[in-house]
């Protein structure tokens, strides 16, 4: 055999090994960074930062934008974005409130309260439920880009919040629903518990389902998807009503924490849900991302955040602080996906 014969070289990996090695980088570079965060503001300001205070309000804190977080997740996934979920939380979450203020009021107690939650928290996902489907259909059925999409929808949400409400915000909520922003079960606040199994849900559909893998495939490559059989307008309507309900369940949580629900509620978390997202390793052109990527985002946000309220940073620096983040992290990953891609 001549020893002089040029070798081949080495067959690459697989896409699937390929995916998941990029995402287990993303997953150390992001604990990393999680814990260089706390480690920086525990530093700047231990007595506040570190006090039992502090880290139980953080725990009541992030579980709101967290959800909102998990309904953008899915939309990015596909190779989409729900720029509407906002508008959709506080939607639902004024129907919601009406209804218990007209089924108890602030005296209701009992069995009395209790229904009159579990109607308005039926509504209020129905609601969520409805937006995303028109968003799917919209996005789906008749081609509109889902950027121009959404960012219409929440307009409309956000409109008819105003218009029902009048532009003040629904109260008369009854006191037990309180427990669901503020209350704790065996010491663990309630917020958590809800997010983590919502956290927990979304997982297991996107690794262990059939519908997670086309969610999946269909944001990798919408065209080899459509060859593959998959149906994308039924993927599309599926996926936008799964984030609407989820935003609706976000939208409760504000509800509960603020005592009331108003359209112009948590206006600030549409930048944060995307943010948390990019930095937490889903893919802005779709297929790639982990909810547990979307975890550390959303700790590592939680903890700078809080951070800077110690420091007394102002709300308009925030925003910068967040934008500018946004622009970096997009361009970061944007090269790095290229680069593992190739």
């Amino acid at each position: 055999m001549d020893s002089s014969a040029p070798q081949s070289a080495p067959p690459s990996p697989p896409p699937a090994t390929r995916r998941r090695s990029f995402l287990a980088s993303d997953i150390v570079r992001l604990s990393i960074l999680t814990v260089a965060i706390f480690a920086l503001m525990a530093a700047l300001a231990p007595a506040r930062f570190l006090s039992a205070g502090n880290l139980g309000s953080m725990a009541f804190q992030f579980p709101e934008f967290a959800i909102l977080a998990l309904a953008m997740m899915l939309a990015m996934l596909t190779g989409g974005i729900d720029l509407a979920i906002i508008g959709i939380a506080n939607l639902s979450a004024i129907v919601a409130a009406l209804i218990m203020a007209a089924l108890a009021g602030p005296q209701g107690t009992g069995a009395v309260a209790g229904f009159a939650i579990l109607v308005a928290v039926l509504a209020s996902l129905g609601v969520g439920a409805l937006a995303g489907l028109f968003n799917g259909i919209a996005i789906g059925v008749f081609g509109l880009p889902p950027i121009l999409a959404t960012l219409g929808s929440g307009l409309v949400f956000t409109g008819l919040g105003v218009a029902i409400t009048g532009g003040s915000a629904v109260l008369g909520l009854p006191p037990a629903f309180a427990v669901v922003g503020n209350g704790s079960l065996v010491g663990i606040p309630v917020p958590l518990i809800i997010v983590s199994v919502l956290g927990i849900l979304v997982a297991l559909m996107l690794e262990r389902t059939a519908l997670g893998l086309k969610m999946r495939m269909f944001g990798t490559n919408p065209l080899a998807a459509r060859f593959a059989g998959i149906d994308d307008v039924g993927l599309t309507v599926r996926t936008y009503l799964m984030s609407g309900m989820l935003a609706a369940a976000a939208g409760l949580v504000i509800m509960s924490r603020a005592n009331s629900a108003k359209a112009d509620y948590g206006s600030s978390y549409l930048l944060l849900s995307i943010l948390i997202c990019v930095l937490g390793g889903i893919n802005p052109f779709g297929g790639f991302g982990r909810v547990s990527g979307l975890a550390l985002a959303v700790l590592s946000l939680q903890f700078l955040s809080s951070g800077l309220n110690m420091l007394q940073v102002s709300n308009f620096a925030k925003e910068l602080i967040w934008g500018s983040l946004l622009l970096g992290v997009m361009v970061a990953s944007s090269v790095q996906f290229r680069r593992k891609a190739g």
